[in-house]
Order: structure tokens, then C-alpha cells, then sequence
């Protein structure tokens, strides 16, 4: 019967300890590079939409007609880029990106205003960014309809009629993140990612830095089981992940102002699983790869797929069904849902058990493969 043996086991962690020692670029990859990827990507994934360039066309030059383009400046989604007095000008400028919306104030606006009569504003929108002119037509819509019952209101005011009475009342109240600010969502979810990625490149070049250099032969003559070898050489980046773990979870607290409503000692208990899921499979990608740009290759060629089906960048509940089963075999989809839950909710282990066995399936699914994968010879 085999049974794992600690000697070994540490005999391999000193010799791993060693080498990253010695490669102090791969260090520094792993300590510095979540660092600039946090700051990086903190600022540029940003998906509030703010300061549309907008021009306007302001036909009815009144105090009425200015109070309406402040409305529209003041809830900070639109911005006046320009004053235009033609179709041919505002055409130009979305032909050239100069301006996304445009705000047409026919001639009679402020007549028929005065006069309680219906009037119409135009806006043209620049759909080629779905987002922004989803983000657009909602506000724009907005301010129309609370422009117009204010309107109605001053109406029946002067009738002596009262105030307009609404039949029907919607009370929101929005939870987990009142403000909606899309770097409270984000800088959990990038935080998993950015660990994902760096830790899986470091061991995805492990075994087969060890064919390159010609180490493999000193190994092969070794009584080293295959779950020594591999959890021996997965043990010194676990506490060097760890440490980089930390250092992006205090940016992300102090820097970018994300709160952790949660417990501390879960979130760091769990990404330590996590950790050890995402350098079992560049463990992996190592025992496939026979070279080490072929690890790279494999490793990217795993990024991208994770980041979209992950629920990273977009819902997982609005993909086919088909899709969704692949983003199960994405560790990143449970450490998201478990980031999400601790830093917004502040949720504990009962709300995030099934997170925790589908990861921990797919860390034991990953390391019985790999062993299984690896074999001391030369091939």
C-alpha cells in the first residue's frame, strides 16, 4: 500500500522554496503584478455610465427651456458638449463620436409650456453602445415624466384644485449596495480573478520547467509519490498567494473603499481553498504542456472562457442553460459568488455551503486528474 510519506512531502516544499528563491522574477510576478492588475483594472472596469456628451438644440431660448437642459445636467449622466442650431451639425457630431445624444427643444416649446399644452422634446441617441443608450433613454425618460408631473401639478394648483394625487407608489430600497456604484460589485470579482490568473500561471510551468532544465531525471530515481510531488510543489505559492491575497484585499478595502461586511476568517479560510484549486490546475496544464510556451497557451486559452463564464462580467442567470453548466466547471464562478457574499452581504457559511462543496469538488476532480496525468518518465 502506498501511503504518503511527510519526508518526502517536505523534501519537495524545501526544494520548491528554493526555487522560487532563486526565481525572483516569478516572485515578483506574483507579489507585484495583482498589485498593478487591482489598480489597473479597479479604475478601468467601471460600468456606470456618466458625463454622456450630449448637444443640444435649444430652438425655444427661455428660462423654461434652460431649467429643462439643467434637469438633464444635474443628474450627472449628461453633459452639454455643445450648442448646435442645425440636424446637419448634430449628425456630424455622432458620426464623429464628438457627442452620443443629442437634445432637440422645438420652437413652440416654451409657448405650449405656458399654455398647459402637450409639447414634445427630441432625442436622438447613438445606439452603438447599447449600454449607454440604455442608460440614456432611461434618464432622459425620467426627467420627462417628472417634468411633466410637476407640470400637471402647477395646473391644478392654479385651478385650485390641490396637488396631483399618484393612484399607484413604488417604495425601492436597495440592499447590499444603496448607491449602486459598480466598484463596490467589481473589486470583489477582481480580486478573484486576478489571484486566479497569477497563481495558476506560476504552477502551470512547474513540471515542465523541471523536463527543460533536466531535473525530471532526478526525480523519476526518487521514491516521490505523485500527490507528494504535487502538493509539495503547490505548498510555498499557497502562503506566497496568500500574502498576495492579502496585500489586493487591503487595496481593495482601504484604497478603493469596498468594505468587508463579512467574516474576515472565512474569506481567508476559503480563498485559501481556492488558492490551492487554481495551482492544481496549472499543476494540471504542467502535466500536459511539454513545453513551457504550450503551459502559457493552455493557461490563456483557460483565462478567457473563465472570465465570461464565470459571472464576472456578465449574469450567469440570463446564459443558456448549457452555458451555465460549463461556468460550473470554472472554480472562479463559486470564489465569486463567495467574495460577493462576504464582502456585500456579509453572509456566513450557511448561505454559501453550495459554493464551497462545488469548489472543493472541482479541487479534488483537478488533483485526482493531475496525478493520474503525471508520470515519472521522459516522454
Amino acid at each position: 500500500m502506498r501511503h504518503f510519506v511527510w519526508e518526502r512531502y517536505w523534501s519537495v516544499v524545501k526544494k520548491e522554496v528554493i526555487q522560487i528563491k532563486r526565481d525572483r522574477p516569478s516572485l515578483a510576478i506574483a507579489l507585484v503584478m495583482p498589485l498593478m492588475l487591482l489598480f489597473l483594472f479597479g479604475y478601468a472596469v467601471n460600468t456606470d455610465v456618466n458625463d454622456i456628451q450630449m448637444a443640444v438644440w435649444n430652438q425655444s431660448p427661455s428660462a423654461a427651456s434652460r431649467e429643462l437642459v439643467d434637469q438633464f445636467v444635474n443628474t450627472r449622466v449628461f453633459e452639454v458638449a455643445a450648442h448646435v442650431s442645425s440636424y446637419k451639425e448634430i449628425e456630424a457630431m455622432l458620426d464623429d463620436g464628438s457627442v452620443n445624444v443629442a437634445l432637440i427643444i422645438g420652437p413652440d416649446y416654451t409657448r405650449k409650456r405656458d399654455r398647459n399644452e402637450p409639447v414634445d422634446v427630441q432625442m436622438l441617441i447613438n445606439g452603438s453602445d447599447p449600454n449607454i443608450a440604455r442608460t440614456a433613454t432611461s434618464q432622459a425618460q425620467l426627467i420627462v415624466q417628472h417634468q411633466a408631473i410637476t407640470l400637471q401639478e402647477m395646473k391644478l394648483q392654479k385651478q385650485g384644485l390641490g396637488e396631483l394625487e399618484q393612484p399607484l407608489g413604488l417604495d425601492t430600497r436597495v440592499l447590499f449596495n444603496p448607491n449602486m456604484e459598480s466598484i463596490v460589485f467589481n473589486i470583489p470579482g477582481l480580486i478573484g480573478l486576478i489571484m486566479q490568473n497569477v497563481t495558476m500561471i506560476l504552477t502551470a510551468f512547474s513540471l515542465v520547467r523541471e523536463k527543460e532544465r533536466g531535473t525530471m531525471e532526478q526525480l523519476i530515481v526518487t521514491p516521490i509519490r505523485p500527490l507528494e510531488l504535487m502538493l509539495g510543489k503547490i505548498t510555498p505559492y499557497v502562503g506566497v498567494g496568500l500574502f498576495s491575497f492579502c496585500l489586493v484585499l487591503l487595496v481593495g478595502t482601504y484604497w478603493f473603499g469596498v468594505p468587508i461586511k463579512g467574516s474576515i476568517s472565512l474569506l481567508v479560510t476559503l480563498s485559501v481553498l481556492f488558492l490551492v484549486t487554481t495551482l492544481l490546475l496549472g499543476i494540471f496544464i504542467s502535466t500536459v504542456a511539454k513545453t513551457q510556451l504550450q503551459a502559457m497557451q493552455m493557461a490563456f486559452a483557460f483565462i478567457l472562457p473563465s472570465v465570461l463564464l464565470s459571472g464576472f462580467m456578465f449574469p450567469r442567470d440570463s446564459m443558456p442553460l448549457v452555458i451555465q453548466w460549463l461556468g460550473g466547471l470554472v472554480p472562479l464562478t463559486y470564489f465569486l459568488e463567495i467574495l460577493r457574499g462576504i464582502f456585500l452581504k456579509g453572509v456566513d457559511i450557511d448561505a454559501l455551503w453550495k459554493d464551497v462543496v462545488g469548489m472543493s469538488s472541482f479541487c479534488l476532480l483537478i488533483l485526482t486528474v493531475a496525478i493520474l496525468r503525471f508520470r515519472k518518465k521522459i516522454e
